[in-house]
């Protein structure tokens, strides 16, 4: 079987080692496809059954030839250039698989892809991926015993661990910067009580809950994207309360409310051609006022008498003079992304940790009611092999895997929430040190 990866990413070095630590025993060649073809070499290296190629997915003739060499796609793109590359799958009877979320151009090919006899498998990654499997094992096992799920809730964050931890944020990136600046855009949607709830983006920062994992103490959550379009895919038709959320260190949320209040997450527009500027001079653009402009902010984002928030903006550095930036043609969120990857880097001996928390409330056939919470805490190697690296990486190797050898007879669009997905995943990534510990309470 000949295995396409397009995408050498933060996030593929353990499936890149995967993939090829597999492929003798699989009869697999491995091409792995970036723009960044040294990058691809280095991932690679040199082994035996494995391929480097530069890639450029808007090439059609490129894509086409190379989609079309391959019996399987493992797409690492960002997630609005896959349907480029889903075409291509279908039109050439290639399976596909990802760890983004399912759009709406993905979801309408699912009647095609059937026809064909194919998988495209998305939201196979950590979230979505590895939380689909995990809480889809705890329902079903709730419901073939005759029980129902009431409350719901999921929570997963890529963090620093705490040996590593030495900024005021908490935070240092282990996947795409870009995903991070835009984390929560759009409204939030679940369901509480058996009623809806929206969160606006200007507003989803400001409502934040707390959750503890034993050992690592407390962490701030606020909503997911739409959690209610999971209801039916989980068979949740009981359940009163349904949310999915993502996880900081405490005081993360109301420090980046700061960057949402100014409009520095925004990515739909770009500055004027100016020279380069100071971040000062760049803040005061965004501000009404012409005072002082450290006072102005505060005053203007509501945090005058919040110390450790002004902690966490003054470490950025973004009220010094002599912190320049580019601003030309750039959008506020571009202006951001490159203040941030220079604070939030891992050295090269830093360690990362996921941290994925699932709360359920139950009723069993007697009527009798209790809770199940179950835990993940990753921590990584170093700054190559990161928690995220292997969370996001193993459960697409490991359903590849599923795939060439015929282990999967759903057909279709599909997400990892099937037994026949789900048992096996869990149980090799346990042999990787991906494994949930449960615990219930009456």
């Amino acid at each position: 079987m000949r295995i396409l990866l397009i995408g050498a990413g933060k996030s593929t070095s353990y499936l890149i080692d995967y993939l090829l630590e597999h492929s003798h025993q699989m009869q697999w060649e491995v091409c792995v496809a970036d723009m960044d073809i040294r990058l691809a070499e280095y991932k690679i290296a040199g082994h035996e059954r494995a391929t480097a190629v530069s890639f450029n997915v808007h090439d059609a003739e490129q894509r086409a030839d190379l989609i079309s060499a391959s019996d399987m796609v493992i797409s690492m793109l960002p997630a609005s250039m896959h349907g480029e590359v889903a075409i291509d799958c279908l039109r050439f009877g290639r399976y596909m698989i990802t760890a983004s979320y399912v759009s709406q151009e993905m979801r309408a090919l699912d009647n095609e892809v059937k026809n064909k006899g194919l998988i495209f498998l998305n939201e196979a990654g950590l979230d979505p991926g590895i939380d689909h499997a995990s809480a889809m094992k705890i329902i079903d096992e709730v419901h073939s015993n005759g029980g129902k799920v009431i409350t719901f809730k999921s929570f997963c964050g890529g963090l620093v661990a705490p040996e590593s931890n030495d900024n005021p944020w908490g935070y240092k990136f282990s996947w795409n910067p870009r995903n991070v600046i835009l984390a929560g855009q759009g409204t939030a949607q679940w369901l509480e009580n058996n009623q809806l709830k929206f969160i606006p983006y200007n507003r989803l920062f400001t409502q934040v809950e707390t959750i503890s994992i034993d050992g690592y103490g407390d962490f701030e959550a606020y909503a997911n994207r739409d959690s209610i379009s999971y209801q039916q895919q989980y068979g949740l038709a009981e359940v009163q309360t349904m949310l999915r959320g993502t996880l900081r260190m405490p005081g993360y949320a109301r420090a980046w409310n700061v960057f949402v209040q100014l409009g520095l997450t925004d990515d739909t527009w770009k500055l004027p051609n100016w020279n380069s500027i100071s971040w000062p001079k760049l803040l005061r653009a965004f501000l009404p006022g012409s005072n002082d402009i450290k006072n102005e902010l505060y005053r203007f984002c509501g945090i005058i008498n919040d110390l450790e928030t002004q902690h966490k903006l003054e470490w950025l550095g973004i009220f010094d003079e002599s912190a320049t930036v580019d601003v030309s043609g750039k959008t506020p969120a571009q202006l951001l992304q490159g203040l941030l990857e220079s604070k939030w880097k891992l050295s090269a001996t830093d360690k990362d940790m996921i941290v994925m928390q699932h709360l359920f409330e139950c009723v069993d056939s007697t009527s009798k009611r209790y809770k199940i919470i179950s835990s993940l805490v990753v921590k990584g190697e170093n700054q190559t092999h990161t928690a995220m690296a292997k969370t996001v990486g193993l459960p697409l190797a490991i359903c590849a895997r599923m795939i060439a050898g015929q282990k999967i007879t759903q057909r279709g669009v599909i997400i990892p929430v099937h037994p026949e997905i789900y048992n096996p995943l869990l149980d090799e990534l346990k042999h990787y040190g991906v494994s949930f510990t449960e615990k219930s309470v009456q």
